[in-house]
């Protein structure tokens, strides 16, 4: 037992008879470690990059809302009306009447002949 402990800690085992298979070993171990520590920086890249995405979403809805409001309180009748007095153009003082537009039925062939 002490000598396997020693002999692995001197690494006897890359430099005897059978050293290639723990060199292939050791080779195939190092580039999957490669592999794991780039796709977990690819992960924490793209979770990065979500959060800045949601963070910009949160912003442009609190940007729409401020315009939305803004927009309503320049719809205002009230608004509008300060707006044109400074141009001379007051709110008209008489209620605004319904307009009916009655369309003369159109006389077909045979009406004509008979009046």
């Amino acid at each position: 037992m002490k000598k396997r402990v020693y002999s692995i800690l001197k690494a006897r085992f890359l430099i005897d008879d059978d050293a290639m298979k723990n060199w292939r070993f050791i080779v195939f171990v190092i580039l999957l470690a490669i592999v794991m520590i780039a796709n977990t920086q690819r992960f924490e890249q793209k979770v990065f990059m979500i959060s800045d995405l949601t963070n910009q979403v949160k912003e442009l809805r609190s940007e729409f809302v401020d315009r939305r409001s803004e927009l309503m309180k320049l719809k205002m009748e009230s608004t509008v009306s300060q707006k044109m007095e400074i141009k001379q153009i007051f709110p008209s003082t008489v209620p605004p009447v319904k307009i009916k537009v009655s369309k003369e039925e159109e006389k077909n062939f045979f009406k004509k002949i008979w009046q």
